[in-house]
């Protein structure tokens, strides 16, 4: 069963410069039970996805093509606002980046996490023991206190440990974690990371986890999705593309992960070149300008090959073999 099912998905932004593509024919799934990472550099189209899934692109954005199936094949993208307001918090969850923004400062924490079950049907003595349950789940420390404080009275941890209870409050088909453990000393991100798996485990509910950090997805997730400028251009299960990455920018990518450095280096290695003008891509491969390997077939649209085992590259020598070293 597919939980998430996107389909050549193209996201528009309206501006004084032009038309922004920001998404171009994105094409994942996030299967039942499973946690799927995103992953790519700044202004890669992660948050813009989000987005377009949970209907809240901005004004000036729009989505002109392409299909968000949900669950029993409901598409995201013609539901109109209140639809997707039924669905968000219930169906779909979200954990943000930053907690501090997520909650309410001047709300206890128990009100916020009463106030988010108002579709339960539940009392308030019931909400309150709920809430007090998920406190505990998550591994609050004096959960009854805590139900009382103010955000601002709590560490970067304790808040990220309540937004994540409140978004599985009513247990969601799909939760969404935007970069969660991004604001989060390396500590506290590894006790996260297991906090996810093992509630999700519980709960039995689809992850789509969106990062900027390999590690992370490594650790995490089960299938990954590689993105760069606003389009899939690999795509598998996390072992293969760890361990059999075939599209050059993911390879690059790779490259450029500090834990792979086998000796102190004066510079951190980087890919050359910069992210294309979205206003006007280039023609043929998005990823030919910054590519090595570049040559006239790079010109024309690349297929997605497939690898085998549903491992998927958007590039026209994904079986060539490719190098690891990108100069820093």
């Amino acid at each position: 069963m597919t939980v998430l099912d996107i389909k050549d998905l193209c996201v528009d932004f309206r501006t004084e410069g032009g038309r922004i593509e920001a998404l171009k024919q994105v094409s994942l799934s996030v299967p039942a039970n499973r946690i799927v990472g995103v992953v790519g550099e700044s202004g890669c189209g992660k948050s813009t996805l989000i987005n377009a899934i949970l209907g809240l692109l901005a004004d000036n954005g729009e989505v002109s093509s392409g299909r968000i199936l949900f669950e029993d094949g409901q598409d995201l993208a013609q539901l109109d606002r209140p639809g997707m307001r039924g669905l968000r918090g219930l169906k779909i969850a979200t954990v943000f980046q930053d907690p501090m923004g997520a909650l309410n400062p001047v709300l206890s924490v128990g009100r916020q996490m009463r106030d988010i079950q108002y579709r339960s049907g539940l009392s308030r003595r019931e909400k309150d023991a709920r809430s007090l349950a998920m406190l505990r789940k998550v591994r609050i420390p004096d959960p009854e206190r805590r139900l009382a404080q103010f955000p601002h009275e709590l560490s970067g941890g304790m808040k990220q440990r309540i937004a994540i209870a409140m978004a599985l409050m009513m247990e969601p088909s799909l939760l969404i974690a935007d970069e969660p453990t991004t604001a989060l000393d390396a500590t506290l991100e590894v006790v996260i990371i297991e906090l996810l798996k093992e509630l999700q485990g519980q709960i039995g509910c689809s992850v789509l986890f969106i990062s900027h950090h390999l590690g992370v997805i490594a650790e995490l997730c089960d299938e990954m999705i590689v993105m760069y400028a606003g389009e899939v251009v690999e795509s598998g299960s996390t072992r293969d593309i760890f361990h059999n990455a075939r599209h050059p920018y993911t390879r690059k990518l790779m490259a450029c992960d500090p834990a792979r450095l086998s000796r102190r280096e004066p510079r951190l290695p980087t890919i050359p070149g910069t992210l294309p003008d979205l206003r006007r891509r280039p023609t043929g491969c998005v990823f030919k300008p910054r590519c090595e390997r570049a040559d006239a077939v790079c010109d024309t649209t690349p297929p997605d090959a497939v690898i085998g085992g549903g491992h998927i590259a958007r590039c026209w020598h994904a079986d060539a073999p490719h190098s690891m070293e990108t100069r820093p």
